[in-house]
């Protein structure tokens, strides 16, 4: 059975819709601070469509997902006790309550030392908000928190671009041809993240 195909030729088609790019900025803001989908979804086949635009797609990408983590730290600044049921309800709590626990080690060892792990945290496979919400709730540096979002996150977003936009043609009929595999371990490496992540709360 097909999953991945048919949902890859809907985004294509999504993708080259007059407000595209406005609908990357929406999904890549919101993301970053309550929404599930990540913006890969939709950034990938845009850039598949128009690969001479890649780089600027990514850009805005990068862009509004840092808009959004501002929000998101802010928000987890000052409302994350009132907001918390919502997290439990969606299954995030355990996952953001484990990230805080990590980022309030880091930090009691270096003010620099959460960085890392933010850094690491915006290139992995596991939803930005997590991060953001996180860092609100233990108060990390504003400078060291932006510049850590920016560098994993655009690590994602410039590379994917990259690779499309090398590859041109090619990186396209490639894409459509293994899709369906690169799904599943996508699907696979993001459910392992999860447990790993439930797992570590569990322990600590």
């Amino acid at each position: 059975m097909k999953l991945f195909a048919p949902l890859y030729d809907r985004a294509i088609g999504w993708a080259r819709h007059p407000h595209a790019e406005r609908y990357l900025a929406g999904l890549s803001f919101l993301e970053a601070i309550i929404f599930p989908v990540m913006p890969e979804v939709m950034l990938a086949p845009m850039c598949v469509a128009q690969p001479r635009r890649a780089f600027r797609y990514a850009t805005v990408s990068l862009v509004f997902s840092l808009l959004g983590a501002i929000v998101g730290y802010y928000l987890g600044h000052y409302a994350f006790e009132a907001i918390k049921p919502l997290f439990a309800s969606m299954g995030l709590l355990p996952k953001i309550e484990a990230t805080i626990a990590s980022m309030q080690a880091r930090m009691a060892q270096s003010p620099w030392g959460v960085f890392w792990l933010l850094v690491g945290g915006g290139f992995a496979p596991i939803p930005m908000k997590i991060f953001t919400w996180a860092s609100g709730i233990v108060g990390v540096p504003m400078l060291q928190y932006l510049l850590a979002m920016a560098v994993g996150r655009g690590k994602r977003v410039y590379l994917l671009a990259a690779v499309i936009r090398v590859g041109g043609e090619r990186a396209e009929a490639a894409l459509r041809r293994y899709i369906e595999p690169i799904g599943w371990v996508a699907l696979l490496a993001l459910a392992a993240a999860i447990g790993w992540l439930v797992w570590r709360s569990q322990v600590a």
